[in-house]
């Protein structure tokens, strides 16, 4: 087996994850802790803004041999420095009306001491995660609480590894062919097996932007 197949160990992981966090000028290293356990890493810590927490959590999903990440880092804004929940429900209204691609007329939220709930109903699960992308790094933010549902529609297995073959097709080291298909209603489980955290995120991304889509529960693995 060459050394770049090898499997890594979880003090290697480690060591990777916490390089990979010193160079992701969003986040303060010292602010995050990292733990590895068969290949699942655990983050902990206390940061300033949901967006440092995500931006930890992208960090370490970018690290080869990281499986699994359980995100436990704590938000925590410094008093003299937290917006208001009026000021942070104003940014949300002008987040969402600036985002082309969510149809913010059909959303409603509320704030309460940072953290914003999300209510309306919109075509596709895609438009749903728009919707609390588009929120989710605003000053203040602490978590976002999303209850948009999605109208349901028929939606077919056949459908769903077309959409899936569309998004992948173009690289030549991806292989829809390693992803299964459970749909009930407008729940769909994606079980398989995806060579990186990138191809992981093609898919449920394909998926997602099917009309009648409500859910998408991710099984996948990485390899």
């Amino acid at each position: 087996m060459s050394l770049h197949n090898a499997k890594k160990t979880d003090a290697q992981i480690q060591q990777d994850v916490l390089k990979e966090l010193a160079r992701d000028t969003r986040v303060e290293p010292t602010e995050i802790g990292v733990e590895v356990h068969g290949g699942i890493v655990t983050l902990t810590g206390t940061v300033s803004s949901w967006a440092k927490k995500l931006a930890a959590q992208q960090s370490a999903h970018r690290v080869r041999g990281v499986l699994d990440v359980a995100n436990d880092v704590m938000v925590k804004m410094p008093s003299h420095t937290a917006p208001s929940d009026t000021e942070i429900a104003a940014a949300v209204r002008a987040a969402l009306t600036s985002d082309a691609v969510v149809p913010d007329e059909q959303i409603q939220s509320t704030v309460t001491s940072g953290f914003v709930t999300l209510n309306g109903h919109l075509d596709t699960n895609a438009q749903r995660e728009d919707a609390a992308r588009a929120v989710r790094g605003l000053a203040g933010v602490r978590g976002v609480h999303n209850r948009i549902t999605v109208q349901h529609a028929e939606v077919t297995p056949a459908a769903l590894r077309a959409a899936i073959h569309n998004v992948l097709e173009h690289r030549a080291d991806r292989d829809a062919a390693n992803i299964q298909i459970d749909v009930e209603g407008g729940r769909v489980t994606l079980h398989g097996e995806v060579q990186s955290w990138i191809e992981r995120q093609a898919v449920i991304g394909a998926v997602s932007g099917i009309r009648g889509v409500e859910n998408v529960l991710d099984c996948m693995r990485v390899a």
